[in-house]
């Protein structure tokens, strides 16, 4: 009874020692931009290993059918002092001296400015002002009908 007891505990920790542990398959968010992890392009590859958000370690993934990025693209240099032309680029053509010219533009000037609104006047008293309203002479200890 006891062996039966400790293999079945045995099983059940290593079934959840099993449960994870399996392979990924990456595909972009987008058409056209590659997934690079650790200087591999791997859109559409597998993936194995335990890392991520997630998880509590890190482990460098082992990955399947991914192609190595270089980080610094090795691209020509056209130095012009060699008097070689560029092997991509503009193709430029070096007008002649003695060309005929274009008319000039004429000139052109614009400008922009920023100022506050004016004051408004200042008024005096009014000429007509309105009229003063008393407040009635109201206690409100007495009641209104009763004689002062």
């Amino acid at each position: 009874m006891r062996v039966a007891s400790t293999l079945a505990i045995l099983a059940a920790m290593m079934s959840t020692a099993f449960a994870g542990g399996g392979f990924e398959i990456v595909i972009p968010g987008r058409p056209g931009v590659p997934i690079i992890i650790n200087g591999v392009d791997a859109s559409y590859a597998v993936i194995e290993g335990d890392w991520g958000l997630g998880k509590g370690t890190h482990v460098e993934p082992t990955i399947y059918g991914g192609r190595y990025i270089d980080p610094v693209p090795r691209v020509g240099h056209y130095y012009p002092s060699a008097g070689r032309m560029p092997g991509y680029g503009r193709l430029e053509i070096e007008p002649p001296a003695n060309r005929k010219l274009p008319q000039p533009a004429e000139s052109y000037h614009q400008s922009w400015s920023a100022q506050s609104a004016p004051l408004p006047a200042q008024s005096n008293i009014p000429v007509d002002p309105p009229e003063i309203i008393y407040a009635p002479n109201y206690d409100r200890r007495r009641p209104h009908n009763l004689p002062r």
